[in-house]
C-alpha cells in the first residue's frame, strides 16, 4: 500500500430512500472512513457526512453535493480542491427568532472554535414554504413553495462574497407522527431527506457553487426508546454543525465549458479531479438507477454493488447488469457489505486480480481462431 497511488472512489447512498446504512443523520460517516482509508480519495455526498451535531472532517474525503456529483460523473464538471471555503448563511424567513439565534450561535461556534470563514448571512424576503411528501416507492421528496424567493437570496450571497452556500429552512412540525415515530425506533424513511435534496440540487444548477441543507426544527421530546442511528440528530438543536464543516473544505465546481475557455496551465489540470481519474464508485444494491451510476457504467467505470437496503428496488438484475456481456468480471464487482467493499477497493488499487482472491480459480484458457 505504501507505493500505490490514491484510487479515485465515488461512494453513493441516496438520499430519503431508507437504506441499512446511510438512511440516517452520519450513520454512514463510519463507512466513509473506511472507504477513504482503502482508496486514500473518497468522493462522496452530504447524505453520507451530515451527521447533525456529529462530523469527522478528512482531507482524503471530498463533499460533493448530489447534483454536482451527477455533472461530474458524465464529464461535465471537474472539482478542484481548496483548503478553504468562505460558506455564506441563507436563512429562511420562516424560521422563528429562537431558532434563527441558534443557527446564527452555530455559526459563531464554528468560526470561534473550528476556524472556519462563515459569512456573510442573509434571511429571505418571504417564508420559503417547505411541503414534504412521499413517492409511491416510499422514498421521502418535496417541493418549495417560493423557488425564486430562495434562488435571490443565494444569488445576493454568491455576490457578497460567498463560495459556498448552506441552507437553512424552516421544515413543518406537523409531519406523520407515526412515520417520525418508526423512523426514531429505525423502521422508517427520513421524511425531510428528499426535500433536503431538492433544494441543494436546485441551487447547485443555477449558481454552480457547493451547496448542502440543514432544516430548521423544533426539538422533539426525549425518546428513551431510540435507534442509535438517529441519535446524532436529537442530541442538538440545529442540523447545522456537520453541514459547514462538510462545506468549509468542499471542492470547487469548475464546469468544463469554463475550463475550455480559460487557459490553464498542465501543473493547475493535473490538479482537478475528473470522471477519467474514478477508479470505483460505490452504491447499494436496489438503488442503480441515479445519473452519476449510469454514467459511470456507460464508462466502464469498475461499480461495486452493495448489500445495503431500502425502500428501491432498481437493482443489478432490474437493469440487467449480471448479463453484461463481456464487462461482467471486470466493471460489475459485488459485496455483502462494506467492509468487503473496502477489500475490493484495496485490490483494484494495488491491482490485484479480484479472481485470484476467489475459490475456485478457473483455468487458464486458449484462445483459438475458428
Amino acid at each position: 500500500m505504501a507505493n500505490s497511488k490514491p484510487l479515485p472512489t465515488m461512494l453513493i447512498i441516496p438520499t430519503g430512500i431508507g437504506c441499512d446504512i446511510g438512511g440516517y443523520a452520519g450513520d454512514a460517516i463510519p463507512v466513509a472512513r473506511l472507504l477513504a482509508s482503502a482508496s486514500e480519495c473518497l468522493i462522496t455526498h452530504p447524505n453520507v457526512m451530515n451527521g447533525g451535531s456529529l462530523y469527522w472532517p478528512d482531507p482524503r474525503i471530498h463533499y460533493v453535493e448530489g447534483y454536482s456529483l451527477n455533472l461530474f460523473s458524465a464529464g461535465e464538471l471537474f472539482l478542484k480542491p481548496v483548503r478553504q471555503q468562505k460558506v455564506g448563511l441563507l436563512l429562511d424567513a420562516g424560521l422563528e427568532p429562537d431558532l434563527k439565534r441558534r443557527h446564527l450561535q452555530v455559526a459563531d461556534g464554528c468560526v470561534a472554535s473550528l476556524g472556519l470563514d462563515i459569512g456573510p448571512s442573509i434571511t429571505t424576503e418571504r417564508t420559503l414554504r417547505i411541503k414534504l411528501k412521499k413517492g409511491l416507492s416510499g422514498s421521502s421528496w418535496g417541493s418549495i413553495e417560493e423557488p425564486d424567493v430562495l434562488l435571490r437570496a443565494a444569488e445576493k450571497l454568491k455576490k457578497a462574497g460567498a463560495t459556498a452556500i448552506a441552507v437553512i429552512t424552516r421544515f413543518p412540525d406537523d409531519g406523520d407522527d407515526l412515520e417520525t415515530k418508526l423512523y426514531r425506533q429505525g423502521n422508517g424513511v427520513d421524511l425531510i431527506a428528499g426535500a433536503e435534496a431538492v433544494i441543494s440540487h436546485f441551487l447547485v444548477k443555477h449558481l454552480l457553487i457547493p451547496c448542502a441543507h440543514a432544516p430548521g426544527l423544533a426539538p422533539l421530546p426525549v425518546n428513551y426508546d431510540l435507534d442509535p442511528r438517529a441519535s446524532g440528530e436529537e442530541i442538538g438543536y440545529t442540523f447545522l454543525q456537520s453541514v459547514l464543516v462538510g462545506l468549509s473544505r468542499a471542492p470547487e465546481l469548475i464546469c468544463k465549458s469554463v475550463m475550455k475557455s480559460q487557459e490553464n496551465t498542465l501543473s493547475q489540470v493535473e490538479t482537478f479531479l475528473s470522471n477519467r481519474d474514478l477508479g470505483a464508485v460505490v452504491a447499494p444494491q436496489g438503488a442503480l438507477g441515479g445519473e452519476a451510476v449510469l454514467s459511470c457504467i456507460e464508462r466502464f467505470i469498475p461499480l461495486i454493488i452493495v448489500s445495503n437496503p431500502g425502500v428501491l428496488n432498481v437493482s443489478s438484475t432490474k437493469m440487467r447488469l449480471d448479463y453484461s456481456s463481456g464487462h461482467k468480471d471486470k466493471n460489475i464487482l459485488y459485496a455483502e457489505n462494506y467492509l468487503e467493499a473496502a477489500g475490493l477497493i484495496t485490490a483494484l488499487r494495488d491491482g490485484i486480480n479480484i479472481k485470484s482472491l476467489r475459490r475456485p480459480i478457473e483455468c487458464s484458457k486458449e484462445l483459438n481462431d475458428e
